[in-house]
């Protein structure tokens, strides 16, 4: 088959499903807004939990990093784009999460991806969450590896595949809060039998982060474990962009060694750093926003069940209402948008078949009146 006919035939079976992805430019994204050609929406699709995407101080931070600096890095970290700003950061991320230290990069994908392929030997085994993060699963199936997937959030699945003899290391795998359920990892009970195994465990917390915990540290601080590998992101919590990985100092001179994601990327520019430090303190600084928004969680299931809805089992920001078939999905999200609430129509291969599902996502920005009008939406929508 020629590469013609195998992209048109990809393409075909995608649209034929249901399951064809497209973009739209939309101009001024943040927590509670959309805007395309004067139309304008409510936007609960986003992952801007705390509303710090428009924050006035971080945008400032970030103008006075990139008159100051520059608006790039120039080159890898390991050749000219390690600024103290990225040092810094780097340093109030490990004290605030209790690691040694912190590493930056420029996504939470390239994140997962760096850490999973340098650290995993062909005689070594990846135990995965089922539901984890496209970036984690893809990593683990690319490295030499084996990869073996538990049942999700199930510590007895995890028990029985940590049974089966390996010659190499044990990686366990899973998020804090899963990006499309919205629900959290059982960390405590994983963690300890991470140990108890002599194996190591690595936590994606992207929407843990900013959210949960004492001072927004994320899930696993609420759950009183530290994994030997946390990965933190900044483009849900924080309102930005980028990622860390918190481990040891051992692990992260390793890291940077053998980490191709980081030695052969141009850096983070200086001015972002700048502006996430600021991020970082309006997070700390952020028990108000917080209450806000699990304030607005729970009232947004109120209405659900005065609407005759059965809410979602999540408590996090992560609302999904689950409708199964896919062009229903898209015609429930179409019609939402018709009314002004703008959210995501997320299908397989995202999610598994047959749980199609409309992913509601709440933000400290929006208001009672929000939540209100897109539950009313919802119900008039379904009917």
């Amino acid at each position: 088959m020629s590469w013609s006919a195998r992209i048109e035939s990809a393409l075909a079976a995608r649209h034929a499903a249901g399951a064809f992805r497209s973009r739209q430019a939309l101009s001024r994204p943040d927590a509670r807004w959309l805007e395309s050609a004067g139309q304008r929406w409510l936007n609960f699709a986003g992952n801007d939990y705390l509303g710090l995407s428009h924050h006035p101080a971080v945008i400032s931070a970030w103008q006075q990093g990139a008159a100051a600096h520059g608006v790039g890095s120039t080159a890898s970290s390991h050749v000219t784009g390690f600024n103290p700003a990225q040092a810094a950061l780097e340093h109030a991320l490990a004290d605030w999460l209790g690691y040694p230290r912190a590493l930056l990069f420029l996504s939470g994908f390239a994140a997962n991806q760096a850490v999973i392929t340098a650290l995993m030997g062909k005689d070594d085994r990846v135990l995965a969450d089922k539901l984890a993060h496209a970036s984690l699963l893809e990593a683990s199936a690319l490295c030499p590896a084996q990869l073996r997937r538990f049942s999700h959030n199930s510590v007895a699945s995890l028990a029985q595949r940590l049974q089966s003899p390996v010659s190499g290391e044990t990686l366990i795998v899973t998020e804090g809060v899963f990006s499309m359920d919205g629900d959290s990892a059982p960390l405590a009970d994983l963690h300890a039998l991470s140990q108890q195994a002599g194996s190591w465990l690595l936590v994606d917390d992207a929407h843990g982060i900013g959210v949960l915990g004492e001072g927004g540290r994320g899930s696993c601080w609420q759950q009183g474990v530290r994994p030997e590998l946390l990965i933190v992101t900044f483009g849900k919590a924080f309102g930005l962009s980028g990622a860390a990985i918190l481990c040891s100092d051992a692990v992260a001179d390793y890291l940077l060694q053998f980490a191709r994601h980081l030695i052969y990327s141009t850096a983070m520019p200086p001015a972002q750093a700048l502006a996430l430090h600021r991020a970082l303190q309006c997070v700390q600084q952020g028990d108000a926003l917080r209450a806000q928004l699990h304030s607005n969680i729970a009232f947004f299931q109120q209405q659900l069940r005065q609407h005759g809805w059965t809410p979602p089992v999540s408590t996090t920001p992560i609302q999904p209402i689950i409708v199964g078939d896919n062009a229903r999905t898209l015609a429930l999200a179409a019609r939402l948008r018709d009314r002004g609430y703008w959210v995501g129509a997320i299908r397989p291969p995202t999610v598994p078949p047959g749980t199609a599902r409309l992913r509601i996502t709440l933000s400290a920005a929006h208001t009672q009146a929000d939540i209100r009008g897109l539950v009313e939406a919802l119900s008039d929508a379904g009917e």
